[in-house]
This record gives C-alpha cells, structure tokens and sequence, in this order.
C-alpha cells in the first residue's frame, strides 16, 4: 500500500467522524434550516413556585381572545379591550402582586410582552386596565404603557398568551414605568412567592 493510499484510509474516516461529532459542516446551512424553529425562553418563574387560582370572566382558560381585545395598531383593527383578570387562594405572605401577559410564539427570537402592572396591593384581588390605585402600569414591548393586544402575524398558527398574577414578597419593586419588561421580570424573579396563569389563543 502506498503512503498517499495509507494516509488517505486514515483522514476520511476521521472526517466522517468530525462531521457527526460536530453536526452540519455548514453552520450558516444549518442555521437557515431552523430559521423557524420556535425559540425556547427560559421562564422568569422559579421550579416549585406554589401556585394560586386565576380566572377572567372575560378571557377564560384556554379560550380564544374577543375581536375587542385584540391591539388596535401594529396593522390589527381591535379596540385593545383589556379583560378583568381576578385571582383567589395566594399566600397570606404577598407583599404586593404583579401581572404579566406574554406571547413565546411571536417571532421575535425573545417573545412580546403585551402587558406588565406591578405594586398592585395586596388587598386587591383583580385588575384590569388601567392599573389600580398604587400601582406601577409598565411599558410592553411595543413601548406602549398599559395592556396591549394580540395581533399576530396573518397566517401563523395560534399564538399561546400567558396571562400570569405573581404574588411578591415585596410591596414595591421600586421600578419606574419604564423599565425594559426583561428587567421587570428579572427583578421580581427573587420576589415571587406564589403564581396563577391563564391561557388563551389568537390567530389571523
């Protein structure tokens, strides 16, 4: 056998070995093949959280959103009708609670937050918007104060919107209005005590 037949016996396998160690030769390749693969988004909700009772009369668990209650700008004609979100059975340690609303299967690569309110009272047992008395109504993703809407993209499968009360051990945050919704979530993440969540669907 020659040197050149030798050496070649040896560097194939090892490169058919490489390529199924290291996946796709072609990371751009491989990178337009999963353009759109959903993005997974690690929650802001500590495992074993306990967790309480959420209900809307308006918006009940697994139910599609009302024609008002979807945004009423971003290319959606709704009247961004907020629904009455109320909850029931939270820890008598709450401080204070907090709501959020968010889509994971907006293709945004981070998901949208369409709805943030903060320093609710611990007396308060449901909100809608605006915000009650004392409370800090935050800034969406689309940089609106307040509740914003679904409007998904026309011809997406349905979006999943994660309505969520949280119970803090804190009576405020002590974030303004304006806070990015990643570092609202993010500093109430040591805060949480318990948590509630409804679920419901939009599509176009």
């Amino acid at each position: 056998m020659t040197i050149a037949r030798t050496l070649a016996s040896i560097a194939l396998p090892a490169v058919a070995l490489f390529t199924t160690a290291c996946g796709n030769a072609n990371p751009q390749a491989a990178q337009t093949a999963d353009a759109s693969a959903p993005t997974e988004v690690r929650s802001y909700i500590p495992p074993g959280t306990p967790t309480f009772t959420v209900t809307s009369p308006d918006l009940p668990d697994g139910s599609v959103f009302p024609a008002a209650g979807f945004a009423a700008t971003l290319g959606c004609t709704g009247a961004d009708q907020a629904p009455t979100i109320a909850w029931s059975g939270a820890p008598p340690t709450a401080k204070s609670f907090a709501l959020t609303m968010f889509d994971p299967d907006a293709p945004t690569g981070s998901g949208f937050w369409h709805w943030l309110t903060w320093d609710i009272p611990a007396t308060t047992s449901s909100v809608t918007d605006p915000a009650p008395v004392g409370a800090v109504a935050g800034t969406n993703t689309a940089g609106v104060t307040g509740y914003l809407g679904p409007c998904p993209p026309i011809g997406d499968p349905d979006h999943h919107y994660r309505v969520s009360v949280l119970a803090l051990d804190t009576p405020s945050l002590g974030l303004p209005p304006t806070t990015p919704p990643a570092l609202v979530t993010f500093t109430m993440r040591n805060h949480i005590v318990g948590e509630g969540h409804l679920t419901a669907l939009a599509r176009r």
